[in-house]
């Protein structure tokens, strides 16, 4: 073929890519090309951005990337903003282009987008050609059809360790060959959309910057800088500081990084420091990730309704007052409101902080889960929508989960997780005179401890919507 349009989606890498490494075999020329969906950047119907700042920025920042390194190898990179499928028609039928490749989404409105370019292109009669390339495990290697997928994560983790190899990671480009009078296209700003620039808290645990180049630094910091690989099993819980978890997510949800990158690396690190389970054990979260684009890919849309892919019946309770109290951290319950708080302010939160949060809204408060997964896809910065929708459907009881009713109680997970209140108190600077044993209960406080610890509940700090756990308390 002479002409490639290679369709650059969650895939913005070189690196292990194999959309792009076979459109450089097979083309005389290809055409790189990006296209920001404007029906990702409209408001939901709770009112805030589909894609908020934190996660458009991010996305901003490895586009420009993208087209950096492609720009070093002689290419150029397209990029508009629109209706991927019209967009990417007009230019075939511009261009002259033999074929469209891209990498195989799998979640509900990625797929109607591939399916109506499809239709577009079969009217121009130039083919469409997918590939694999988000997952640690190749689609094609697995020891059964999606159809047969099993629906318990610990099945599913004990047949491809057992039968499956990871491939090995494709070598990135030495060049790139694209159209003489090839336009690039300007990459729009955040106001293109709606979007103020995102808050800098310095409290942040990592300043998140989008791209291929600073996702290779991150894994070599988090690896070789800090050891932290080394210690991932016992510390990947924590909730403050840079290193206590890899903070790899970002720029694997963009594909900023390929999972089989980070096996490698794994592999790489092991034999140069020793073979460690710790290490293996952020192994088993990239096992996470391929099972819920798998769920994804088994159940269809199913993974975006109220009832789940169990397809049961939950009560949709909906109450918008406490809800907005919980998107904007101020329930009462200090490790919810700090969880909440570093959400809306850094576009991060642990994954302990994310389960708790969640079983929150919908065990305490008694409300629908489906508004609390499209809150995380607005702010997150590493959203990913099959992740997070089979995490939400986890949560509620609607998924995965072989344990019926699990709860995660909000003051044991506190005390687990930050016994001196380090974290909340960091959040929650109200209540920063509050000693380790009350920090997490600040409505028991007697009137003698409210003054000597400076704090009015309802005044300085709002009294909680429920008592842990169950009872309501104020509405």
């Amino acid at each position: 073929m002479k002409r490639i349009l290679l369709w650059f989606r969650n895939d913005l890498r070189l690196i292990d890519h194999e959309a792009l490494h076979n459109a450089l075999r097979k083309a005389e020329e290809i055409i790189p090309y990006y296209c920001f969906d404007v029906r990702q950047f409209a408001d939901t119907r709770h009112g805030f951005p589909k894609t908020g700042s934190f996660r458009a920025k991010f996305l901003l920042e490895s586009v420009h990337d993208l087209r950096r390194r492609i720009g070093r190898l002689g290419g150029k990179l397209v990029v508009e903003s629109g209706k991927p499928e019209e967009k990417i028609a007009r230019m075939v039928a511009e261009m002259n282009i033999d074929a469209v490749y891209a990498h195989k989404e799998v979640t509900d409105g990625e797929v109607k987008v591939e399916e109506a370019l499809e239709h577009a292109l079969w009217r121009l009669r130039v083919p469409m050609e997918y590939f694999w390339g988000a997952s640690l495990y190749h689609l094609e290697d697995l020891p059964f059809p999606t159809k047969n997928l099993p629906e318990v994560f610990s099945d599913f983790r004990k047949q491809v360790e057992r039968y499956v190899a990871v491939r090995e990671p494709l070598p990135g480009p030495a060049a790139i060959r694209v159209p003489e009078q090839l336009t690039e296209g300007t990459i729009p700003c955040l106001s293109d959309f709606n979007l103020k620039e995102p808050p800098n808290d310095e409290r942040t645990v990592l300043r998140f910057i989008g791209g291929e180049t600073t996702a290779h630094d991150r894994m070599q910091h988090y690896f070789y800088k800090v050891d932290g690989i080394w210690h991932y099993k016992d510390t990947r819980n924590g909730l403050t500081g840079s290193d206590y978890s890899s903070k790899l997510a970002p720029w694997l949800a963009a594909g900023c990084l390929s999972p089989r990158t980070v096996f490698k690396e794994v592999l790489r690190y092991e034999s140069l420091r020793g073979s460690d389970e710790s290490a293996r054990w952020l192994l088993v979260e990239l096992m996470w990730r391929d099972f819920f684009r798998l769920i994804a890919r088994k159940h269809a849309n199913n993974l975006f309704k109220p009832g789940g892919i169990k397809q049961a019946f939950v009560p949709m309770v909906e109450d918008l007052v406490l809800f907005e109290k919980w998107r904007t951290g101020v329930t009462g319950i200090p490790f919810i409101d700090a969880n909440m708080q570093e959400l809306l302010r850094t576009g991060y939160m642990s994954s302990g902080g994310r389960q708790t949060v969640a079983s929150f809204l919908v065990k305490d408060l008694g409300l629908n889960w489906v508004p609390g997964a499209d809150g995380f896809e607005s702010q997150l910065s590493d959203y990913d929508p099959a992740s997070n929708r089979g995490n939400w459907n986890y949560v509620a009881g609607v998924g995965n989960d072989p344990k019926e009713g699990r709860y995660f109680n909000p003051l044991k997970q506190a005390r687990e997780y930050d016994p001196e209140g380090t974290f909340v108190k960091l959040w929650l600077p109200a209540l920063r005179n509050i000693p380790a044993n009350k920090v997490h209960t600040p409505w028991l406080l007697n009137a003698e401890e409210r003054t000597r610890y400076q704090l009015v509940p309802g005044v300085d700090y709002p009294l909680p919507l429920v008592e842990p756990w169950g009872k309501a308390l104020t509405r």
